[in-house]
Parts: structure tokens; sequence; C-alpha cells
């Protein structure tokens, strides 16, 4: 039995997600987009929105309510 290279593979889904709603036809390309669409909000969804732990501005806004008390 003969092996498909994996790297082949990822090539073609590549290609698939990323071009396929324009090369293929319309009835193959609308799971390209979906597809697409699905990645993306996994994505999206994979790293939330990140907040520091901290005030990074904090220290700088006490600063110049300290000058604007003086």
């Amino acid at each position: 039995m003969k092996r498909v290279p994996v790297g082949l593979i990822l090539l073609f889904a590549v290609c698939f997600v990323g071009f396929g709603d324009q090369i293929l036809p319309k009835p193959i390309g609308k799971y390209s987009t979906a597809a697409r669409t699905n990645l993306d909000n996994m994505m999206v969804a994979a790293f939330p929105e990140w907040r520091p732990k901290v005030n990074p501005y904090g220290r700088t806004e006490d600063a110049i309510r300290e000058t604007d008390k003086r």
C-alpha cells in the first residue's frame, strides 16, 4: 500500500479552504466557505480577549493626579 505524503494532504487542505470557493464549482465551493468560516470562528474562540492583570497606566494616572493636586 502506497503512503501519501502528509505535506501534500496539508497543501490540498489549505488550498481548498483558502481558494476553493473561487476555483471550484459553486456546489463544492460553498463547503470551502463553510470550512473557512468554521475555522475562523474556532480560532477566535481559542484566543479570548486578553485583559492584563494589572493596570498598566495606573501608576502614570496616579502621578498625574498627584501633580494636579499641587
